[in-house]
């Protein structure tokens, strides 16, 4: 065997970048330095930048595609036409015996090591100028799956190495001011995974969308994995947290997320020529998840050490055996957009005008976009497509590129976050909205639309042109100070988007939210699904509920997901829960919500908050709610989440509404879990120490406690000149509650606009002493160097972030 011309990926030579590529060259890395991490790479080898070369050189090659490229470039010939030329140059060449007899030799030798005769491989391309830490746009050059056999083994390879000179690998290179002729290719030939009768997927070590370092994005779908990285089916998603995959008491799974997995890559029939085929999953398959929590947790921590071994986030291919059953990583490369961004400022975007709502999908990136649509079915209409306009396509490869670049934004059918269109997107720095399922039905070209990615994780098209406001936050040079400044949360995908704000928290984290706009269900209609009278209604929660093993399920896990993904963002400061607060009309409004809920004339005084926990009417609501509590912080591990109780009118109320915790498992003070209540009434005021007894601390809702104050309806337009936060008779109750709290050594926030709009309120708050205020995201600067200001007129020592 000529070792000049292969490289086993056993090999302490396989690690070399020059000689293998990116793509062969970590898959050497692994090998050698990870499998006794117990992380499993299928076994095989490289045919080297050397072999290539001796290929090229072989057959007289270099001249012709020198002259070809030359050619190219100066406009003599055109881009596919010469490309085409150099492609037909190698189809035609042979390969030099001794490479060949390289080649052959050590397919057979991965034969017998295997145990089989005849072993299907997976050929894959690693380009010498792909996969660097500044360069990506993986899938310039092919993969062929299911090969077999010694002649289609070398078929396969002279292949990958035509595919070095596609139209869009030789504009990558171009773009990249790569020298054509000093770009070899390694040829990666590994035992093929058959993950044809399991599934596959990709890995990223950071959140794609926001960049935060913390989560480990996990996608998976049936057959073959190049279904997900073409973007040919929306798979399923899975949100691991890392700091905590490593207890053994936890399994930080945060997120899950069903996927349609409509298709899937099988290998072909026995000896066919087409070695892959795609075809559709069966009902029960896209009904399922194809990943077991235990293989998340496995691949998460796999990932997790591939990204430590290399110090870098990581972009990460997996496959499992559906014979074995085994789990295997089959690639690994540095993830290139978000673990470059700026860490120094926050770009923010916000909606402020929109037509009416057109279209849904999977938002990637944060930024909004407007234009007119530009309808396309192949890369070859390049020539319609008008610069800026806003691309509709039902599915992207590495073909769509030179497009793309011209677009001002992407709009797809079929992909997931992992997906072509996905990625590429997030490189050029272009908002996309992927697998809507039906946007090239949808919109026309022409059509003037605007697209969002700026309103959480899911996209949205509008009709016309919008408005929107471009932020840029400076997050450089800000002063600690003693008074803690948290953040209201309600958003679970807006919380990861604001992770960078040095904040010291979420002081008010808001349940309704996830359940009104997530969950979509009333809990009590879930829990008597069975007595459910509203036909309609069954049907919805029916098909919401899919992938679940009941419906109560469906509620507990989507809120403890949404929670989780709150509470990640802030891990270990504390994330402040208030359990649902939703009025009795809101509740209503709920998917089968009419059946349980009374009709109220006013409900803002009505059968809210505390008093439903306890009462027959919700009690069985409000244990899912606590059931949900109790799997973010025993089974994900996230006990940075305290407990907040709302609109706690009495002693015996609050008695009552413990009592209802501990019977469903949350005790308050064991664990560590701190249970606070919201201070809204005067009579939390009034009773301060007494209530004080019973929580760990307070959370003042100015809105209600103004409007209980001074007999106010804060909705009311007629009496808004009167609703005043800053009225002395509500400050008197807010220094005064300050007051009692803190002789029991209880702590006491404020969450609520005020500080945000009226600096001399903020500063009213830090010299009354309060511990925290919590604020808005986007006021959350504003109103930190209000806080500062206000403690160096008091000269306040600041305690650090």
């Amino acid at each position: 065997m000529n070792h000049q011309y292969v490289t086993w990926f056993s090999d302490p030579s396989s690690s070399q970048i020059k000689q293998l590529g990116g793509k062969n060259a970590s898959l050497g890395e692994m090998t050698r330095n990870l499998s006794r991490e117990g992380i499993a790479v299928p076994d095989g080898f490289a045919v080297t930048a050397d072999a290539y070369w001796a290929f090229i050189d072989g057959n007289r090659l270099r001249e012709p595609i020198s002259t070809t490229l030359a050619e190219i470039k100066h406009g003599k010939t055109p881009l596919a036409a010469g490309a085409r030329r150099i492609r037909n140059l190698i189809d035609r060449a042979t390969f030099p015996a001794p490479l060949a007899d390289a080649i052959r030799s050590s397919y057979r030798t991965l034969c017998k090591r295997s145990g089989q005769n005849g072993l299907d491989v997976a050929v894959r391309s690693s380009a010498t100028a792909e996969d660097l830490p500044d360069a990506s746009f993986a899938g310039q050059q092919e993969t062929f799956l299911n090969i077999r056999g010694e002649k289609r083994l070398l078929d396969a390879v002279r292949r990958c190495v035509a595919s070095l000179f596609t139209d869009r690998a030789i504009v990558y290179r171009e773009n990249h001011r790569f020298d054509h002729m000093k770009v070899a290719l390694s040829v990666g030939i590994q035992r093929m995974v058959h993950s044809d009768r399991a599934g596959a997927g990709v890995i990223f070590t950071i959140d794609t969308e926001s960049g935060f370092p913390k989560t480990i994005l996990v996608t998976a779908a049936w057959g073959l994995g190049e279904a997900v990285v073409q973007g040919m089916v929306e798979p399923d998603e899975y949100v691991t947290f890392k700091p905590l995959l490593n207890d053994p008491k936890t399994a930080p799974i945060i997120e899950k997320k069903l996927g349609t997995k409509a298709k899937k890559i099988v290998y072909g029939a026995g000896g066919a020529q087409k070695a892959t085929r795609i075809v559709s999953t069966s009902h029960k398959e896209r009904e399922r998840f194809v990943l077991t929590d235990e293989e998340v947790l496995k691949l998460s921590r796999w990932a997790a050490a591939i990204e430590s071994h290399y110090g870098r986030p990581m972009d990460i291919e997996w496959a499992k055996d559906g014979g074995s059953g085994e789990l295997f990583i089959v690639q690994a490369r540095p993830e290139t957009v978000q673990s470059r961004r700026e860490a120094g400022s926050l770009k923010t975007y916000a909606l402020k005008r929109k037509g009416g709502r057109l279209l849904e999908g999977l938002a990637i990136g944060e930024a909004i976009a407007t234009g007119k649509v530009c309808r396309l079915s192949s890369p070859s209409e390049m020539a319609k497509f008008e610069t800026g306009s806003i691309l509709v396509t039902q599915i992207t490869d590495p073909d769509w590129m030179p497009i793309m670049k011209r677009a001002s934004a992407i709009v797809t059918d079929h992909g997931g976050r992992t997906s072509h269109a996905a990625i590429v997107s997030r490189e050029l720095g272009l908002p996309a909205i992927v697998g809507t399922g039906k946007a090239t039905s949808v919109l026309k070209s022409g059509r003037e639309v605007t697209v969002s990615c700026a309103e959480g994780d899911t996209g949205y098209v509008y009709d016309g042109i919008g408005e929107y406001e471009v932020r840029d936050l400076a997050l450089e040079n800000i002063k600690p100070t003693r008074t803690r400044v948290m953040l209201n949360m309600a958003n679970p995908a807006t919380a990861m988007r604001w992770w960078r704000l040095p904040a010291d928290g979420v002081g008010l984290a808001r349940m309704e939210f996830i359940v009104g706009n997530i969950i979509k269900v009333h809990p009590m209609a879930l829990v008597k699904f069975d007595e459910l009278k509203d036909a309609a209604a069954r049907r919805q929660i029916l098909r919401l509920t899919r992938g679940f093993p009941d419906q109560t399920s469906y509620f507990v896990d989507t809120l403890a997901s949404g929670i989780a993904r709150i509470a990640a963002t802030r891990h270990p400061n504390p994330v402040i829960v208030r359990m649902s607060d939703f009025k009795t009309n809101e509740y209503a409004a709920l998917i089968g919500g009419r059946q349980f809920e009374p009709h109220e004339e006013n409900p803002m005084l009505g059968w809210r908050g505390a008093s439903r926990y306890y009462s027959e009417g919700y009690r069985a609501g409000f244990a899912l709610e606590c059931r949900a509590i109790r799997k973010v912080r025993e089974n994900m591990g996230l006990k940075n989440v305290v407990v907040m109780i709302p609109f706690c009118r009495t002693l015996k109320e609050a008695d009552s509404v413990l009592k209802a915790m501990a019977d469903n498992g949350l005790h308050r003070g064991r664990d560590g879990l701190e249970v606070y209540v919201m201070c809204e009434i005067p009579s939390n005021v009034i009773l301060a120490e007494k209530f004080a007894e019973r929580f760990d601390g307070f959370s003042i809702g100015s809105n209600d406690l103004t409007q209980l104050t001074l007999g106010v309806d804060r909705d009311s337009e007629q009496l808004a000149a009167l609703f005043n936060e800053q009225d002395e008779a509500v400050t008197r109750l807010i220094t005064g509650v300050i007051g009692s709290a803190h002789k029991l050594n209880r702590k006491v926030g404020l969450c609520g606009q005020a500080p945000s709009d009226h600096p001399e309120f903020a500063r009213f708050l830090v010299h009354a002493g309060i511990d925290s205020i919590s604020v808005s995201p986007d006021s959350f600067l504003r109103v930190k160097k209000q806080v500062a200001a206000a403690e160096s007129e008091h000269n306040l020592r600041a305690v650090g972030n």
